[in-house]
């Protein structure tokens, strides 16, 4: 009887472990070229339609040579009853943001990678565009990147028109928030052994044109470069800390003009404890502006608490941001420059930049499912000097406001909801109201709604 019991079992038993040991689909990632669709070669794995354009073999031996085929699109509906806190024309816009991206990526051996990705992004009945809004075909990346075990680590470089980020992205991002993407025309190189990662690169921003298809651009008139150390105390706590060289030609700001070269120097340090999470990163900038040498520095913070215990797992968080303005003296030019900031880091509607400003923002984020969470926020802000002007995103100035008086720019309540539908499809909704201040509004600014309504997919 107990040998016809163990004959019985084993069967489903080994059927169990190796029902275990079946590889999962990769993710639908931020970054697209990260993904490993080599997964699909094992014939175990379930089968969605069209897998045969994410996996085409060109090899059968392990490690796989393979091509893989993918595309992304976003549609976002902005309202927004004052761009620019109404002090410009057209104050009053309703549009949609389209945003519609096709990759291909070719994985040789493990080894190499040939990644190309192109998007055609439109902006429909908005009527007051900027670079970031439209960019009807264009090249968005196209790199070869190689892997190579060196040491005790991975040694990977990459060379061509590529996106990167560091941390939450304030100061270097992908530029995810606005419609058309920040790349950078680069060569890439970090080393990763252990806990410890070094990264250096060197690019040439790409400037977006649309008069025609296929013209976007990089040249010297605008570099950065730099190196990067980072170090990880365990999974969930981390510190880094980099130097880079910004260089742009022919600025303007209001206090100074002239070619612009930025010694940019930077810590972060983020982790998790229990139930309290924290992110905290300093910059400081040097260099000059034209004639006058710059002295400039940035802070951002965020910490919270989350309840797990209680039911939605609320979080409560806090925001502490803060950023320098120039004093107008004639010294030392003291106007942050944000980089290639992430646009929806305060907010998505873009009303403030990360210059000149002090920024206090309470919250409270509630897990209603596993797949639905909205956060509740009310923030304040002022100008960290009012010889400075108030700035919009990126770093554009208000005009009318350098000089006035009033340290206070405003406050604003912001909820945003997040829906993570599947894999490949998410959804998302924001509205943000800001109050403004009196040095906005007796420079002719008031009040301001905002309206986001977006769903992605990507396939």
């Amino acid at each position: 009887m107990a040998a016809a019991i163990w004959l019985m079992a084993a069967p489903q038993s080994a059927r169990a472990e190796d029902q275990t040991s079946v590889p999962q689909r990769p993710a639908i990632m931020f970054n697209r070229w990260q993904e490993d669709w080599s997964v699909l070669a094992d014939p175990r794995v379930p089968r969605q339609p069209f897998d045969e354009f994410k996996y085409i073999p060109l090899s059968d031996v392990d490690p796989y040579t393979y091509l893989s085929f993918g595309a992304d699109t976003r549609e976002r509906f902005e309202g927004n009853n004052a761009a620019g806190f109404g002090t410009g024309a057209n104050r009053n816009q309703d549009y949609v943001i389209s945003r519609n991206e096709f990759h291909a990526d070719l994985r040789i051996a493990s080894q190499i990678q040939g990644f190309v990705q192109f998007q055609s992004d439109f902006a429909p009945w908005k009527t007051q565009l900027t670079p970031v809004d439209q960019n009807r075909l264009d090249l968005e990346l196209a790199f070869i990147a190689l892997t190579e075990p060196v040491g005790d680590g991975t040694l990977k470089v990459r060379v061509g028109r590529q996106q990167f980020s560091f941390d939450l992205a304030r100061f270097v991002s992908v530029r995810d928030g606005p419609n058309v993407r920040q790349s950078f025309d680069a060569g890439w190189l970090d080393y990763e052994s252990g806990a410890w990662r070094f990264i250096t690169f060197y690019s040439h921003p790409v400037q977006t044109q649309d008069q025609r298809v296929f013209d976007d651009y990089s040249s010297s008139k605008q570099t950065f470069g730099g190196a990067r150390l980072e170090y990880k105390f365990s999974d969930s706590m981390n510190v880094a800390g980099y130097y880079a060289n910004f260089t742009q030609a022919d600025v303007r700001f209001p206090n100074a003009a002239g070619n612009e070269q930025r010694d940019v120097f930077d810590v972060h340090f983020n982790g998790k404890l229990n139930q309290w999470d924290w992110d905290i990163e300093a910059m400081n900038q040097t260099g000059s502006i034209g004639s006058r040498p710059i002295e400039a520095w940035a802070f951002g913070s965020l910490a919270g608490y989350t309840f797990a215990d209680v039911k939605w797992s609320p979080r409560v968080g806090i925001q502490l941001d803060a950023a320098s303005g120039d004093g107008h003296t004639g010294g030392r030019f003291g106007t942050f420059n944000p980089l290639f900031p992430n646009g929806y880091y305060v907010a998505l509607a873009g009303y403030t930049g990360y210059v000149n400003f002090i920024h206090l923002k309470p919250s409270l984020t509630l897990h209603l499912t596993s797949s639905l969470k909205i956060m509740l926020a009310a923030a304040a802000q002022w100008r960290e000097n009012t010889a400075d002007a108030v700035y919009t995103q990126p770093d554009i100035p208000i005009p009318n406001t350098a000089g006035r008086p009033g340290a206070y720019t405003g406050s604003y309540g912001q909820v945003r909801l997040d829906w993570t539908i599947d894999r490949a499809t998410s959804f998302a909704v924001e509205a943000v109201h800001f109050a403004v201040g009196n040095a906005l509004r007796s420079a002719g600014a008031h009040d301001s709604n905002y309206l986001g309504v977006e769903i992605k997919r990507g396939w």
